[in-house]
């Protein structure tokens, strides 16, 4: 029997990355990531390459069901240099530690964009603003929430594709969604959330809306868009106390810029010290202070100082490889001391 597989990437655009994908069809493949085959493609044609070096190669790592294609695949891949290197793209190679102890749980945020009024969906025309954000987070009824048909397909989807996506619900702009993914291990994590990412906008194309994932998309007394990156390891979780979550707070509060070079473009129109943010040059952290840089939540508390933490900085359009690997980085900096 012939399979589709989709091999997904990453290309080289800065500052912001976008995913490209092909289509490869095989004969008898066992849904198995080791049997998916490396794969080449044009990088001069995605600022990865020259023209006259122009081969780069896809390694798959995360292979999942395609939901949307009959004996289709999903292949999470790699960019490789002809060498067999890592290229300077990849960001899922600078996670240098992979082993299930650390668990991270995404938050990603993002706005339906209508395509005929480059505005969230649910805004009628340029320069048209409905009432102050307020009613429309976790919102029911056509006047408040809008696009609920696209986003549950999507859901739909992800679930049908095997990946760990925990929930949904409107956000407090309108037209502005989120979706939570969980998983054990930076880089299926990663994993995880570019290929909900990818089927968000492959269900957008189907509805003529784009997926945007802008960490400020509208000016003015709206809410940007991030995606919370929710984190612990073993000793978070088992040994816990005030003391070690205290410390890595203030570890990471020594690597302002390391984290926020890496925590999206366009980052500084969102965090500004206002909606539900701390300002971008600044760190603080505080229990269940959500215009903090990191929220300790209560459920950690209630549980004597054992679970996670909140780090509320990085933008929609961080990459989760990135994000996961400065915070793995961090984290075992604070348990160093």
């Amino acid at each position: 029997m012939k399979s589709k597989l989709e091999y997904i990437w990453l290309d080289g655009y800065k500052p912001t990355q976008m995913m490209r994908s092909k289509t490869l069809v095989v004969e008898g493949f066992s849904g198995k990531v080791e049997d998916a085959p490396l794969w080449s493609f044009d990088g001069s044609s995605t600022q990865q390459a020259s023209g006259s070096k122009s081969d780069c190669i896809l390694k798959p790592v995360f292979v999942c069901p395609d939901p949307q294609r009959k004996n289709g695949y999903l292949v999470m891949t790699e960019v490789m240099n002809a060498d067999g290197t890592p290229h300077e793209s990849n960001g899922r190679a600078t996670i240098d530690d992979d082993d299930d102890d650390f668990w991270f749980g995404f938050e990603q945020e993002y706005v339906l964009w209508d395509l005929d009024h480059h505005t969230p969906l649910g805004f009628p025309a340029p320069g048209y603003y409905p009432p102050p954000q307020g009613p429309f987070y976790c919102s029911v009824g056509a006047e408040f929430n809008v696009g609920r048909n696209m986003v549950e397909e999507h859901l739909d989807a992800c679930i049908e594709a095997g990946l760990n996506i925990e929930g949904i619900n409107a956000e407090v702009m309108k037209g502005q969604w989120e979706y939570q993914i969980f998983a054990k291990g930076a880089k299926e994590a990663g994993d995880q959330v570019w290929v909900a990412r990818y089927l968000a906008e492959r269900v957008g194309e189907k509805y003529g809306v784009r997926v945007n994932i802008h960490p400020k998309p509208v000016e003015g007394d709206w809410n940007g868009s991030g995606m919370h990156a929710n984190f612990s390891n073993g000793a978070m979780r088992d040994q816990g106390g005030e003391k070690l979550f205290t410390s890595i707070c203030e570890e990471f509060g020594k690597h302002i810029q390391e984290h926020i070079a890496v925590y999206g473009a366009d980052n500084d129109e969102r965090l500004t010290g206002l909606h539900e943010t701390q300002s971008i040059d600044k760190f603080s952290y505080g229990v269940s202070d959500r215009g903090a840089s990191i929220r300790i939540p209560i459920s950690t508390i209630e549980a004597d100082w054992k679970g996670r933490l909140e780090d509320r900085r990085p933008a929609s359009n961080a990459d989760p490889y990135k994000v996961a690997s400065v915070i793995v980085k961090s984290v075992k900096k604070a348990e160093e001391v």
